[in-house]
């Protein structure tokens, strides 16, 4: 008998399920450790500072699978985008259809809101999930390279410029004139 899964936002209640499926993918994925999020984090990210949306999708009333995204920004399109961060299904959940639904949904989502693609990263190593996609006619995108800068190294990368920039935006207000200095662009 073919099961129908309801799909609804996440509400706070929802914060410690959230936590959970994040680490079930993170294990899924062999990434537990680099997990540090916690309830008060995903709190405070998702529900006041509404920084990210999830919705979940439950059959009779048990959670199977979720998906985290939020908005980005193409200049190209000169519109905003929908970035899906995490879909996960529970394992006994699947092949059973519910990740294409959740991925319909968002698709529906980024019509709904007038967005101009949907858009997400996979890890190489995870066949499954490259074919999966493949099938529902998501296309590589193998002529990018993801870059990222966190914790110390986005210190490292950013504080003497951020340093600099400030002493020029101040040094901007006084003259109220606009001089690039060299320094600034290396």
């Amino acid at each position: 008998m073919k099961q129908t899964m309801i799909i609804r936002l996440a509400e706070v209640k929802d914060v410690p399920l959230i936590l959970t499926f994040i680490k079930e993918l993170a294990d899924y994925e062999n990434l537990l450790d680099e997990v540090v999020a916690t309830e008060e984090i995903l709190q405070n990210s998702l529900f006041e500072e509404k920084k990210a949306e999830v919705i979940i999708g439950e059959i009779e009333g048990e959670a199977v699978s979720f998906a985290l995204f939020f908005s980005n920004f193409s200049t190209f399109l000169g519109k905003p985008g929908l970035y899906l961060e995490d879909l996960y299904v529970r394992e006994n959940w699947r092949g059973h259809g519910f990740g294409k639904q959740l991925l319909s949904f968002l698709a529906n989502l980024v019509i709904q809101r007038d967005y101009g693609r949907l858009e997400w990263w996979c890890l190489d190593g995870n066949l499954p999930s490259i074919e999966f996609y493949k099938k529902m006619g998501a296309v590589p995108m193998d002529e990018w390279t993801v870059f990222r800068v966190t914790g110390d190294t986005a210190g490292k990368a950013g504080s003497r410029k951020i340093m600099e920039l400030n002493l020029f935006f101040y040094e901007w207000i006084a003259k109220k004139a606009f001089i690039i200095k060299p320094s600034l662009l290396h």
